[in-house]
């Protein structure tokens, strides 16, 4: 996986690679993730890549140019001048989830671009940008933190970087519920138990165990998870004569 990183400050996105899981599947070969300085890409001596909004109002806009010479660059760098699939980190995008996580490790080579100040000349949306993608409803002072957590919800997915995939199968949101609790050692902490069937050593009582928390976990905190999420007919039937779920008669 090969992710380039547009942004006005390499550094505080390139700690955040330097470490931990992803740091090692960088050093392994496993990902690529590469931070672009756009003020590298300005004409003028001041490195300016912002000016003033046409038709007034506050604040200040990053200009088109420097930004399409650096996505430009980058095509023509690692890409041989064909274009990578382009995402500007934008409030008006769409809220990103795990299905765009997945969707995402198929493009094998990425560009996310961090926005500033009160936005980036719509033009070079227009010319360069495939689809803008959003964290959530509320806005940051620049891209670079929705850019590091998109890079990292994608890379963990590449095969090798985590030790086995069912790290993340089994979590949150993979199959459209919310992952059952987990436990560790000691039995006994603060007077509260280790559920009792978790220390049974009976695995498939535990599977069952866990998805059926899983379920109930989803149907109490993110109950508009259910309609998309990935159940059997008969955990579907229970959840509409609970009243949880909707039939499709109704």
């Amino acid at each position: 996986m090969k992710i380039e990183i547009m942004t006005l400050f390499p550094d505080m996105c390139a700690r955040m690679f330097s470490e931990s899981i992803i740091g090692r599947g960088i050093e392994n070969g496993l990902l690529t993730i590469r931070c672009h300085q756009i003020r590298e890409w300005t004409t003028n001596k001041q490195c300016q890549v912002d000016d003033y909004p046409y038709g007034g109002g506050g604040g200040m806009v990053m200009q088109a140019d420097p930004l399409f010479r650096c996505h430009e660059h980058i095509c023509a760098e690692y890409n041989g001048g064909e274009h990578i699939h382009t995402i500007f980190m934008s409030p008006c995008g769409s809220r990103f989830d795990q299905g765009h996580a997945r969707r995402l490790l198929t493009k094998k080579h990425i560009i996310l671009v961090c926005g500033h100040y009160e936005g980036v000349d719509q033009r070079f949306i227009d010319e360069c940008v495939d689809e803008e993608i959003s964290l959530g409803d509320f806005v940051l002072t620049g891209g670079e933190i929705a850019a590091c957590a998109i890079a990292d919800a994608v890379c963990r997915m590449v095969p090798g970087v985590l030790a086995d995939s069912s790290s993340f199968e089994n979590e949150s949101h993979w199959a459209g519920l919310l992952e059952y609790p987990q436990y560790s050692r000691p039995v006994l902490w603060h007077d509260r138990e280790v559920p009792e069937i978790l220390l049974s050593g009976h695995h498939a009582n535990i599977e069952k165990w866990r998805r059926e928390m899983s379920i109930a976990r989803t149907a109490e905190r993110r109950p508009d998870m259910l309609a998309g999420a990935e159940l059997t007919d008969k955990e579907r039937a229970e959840l509409i004569t609970r009243g949880i779920l909707k039939s499709d008669k109704e």
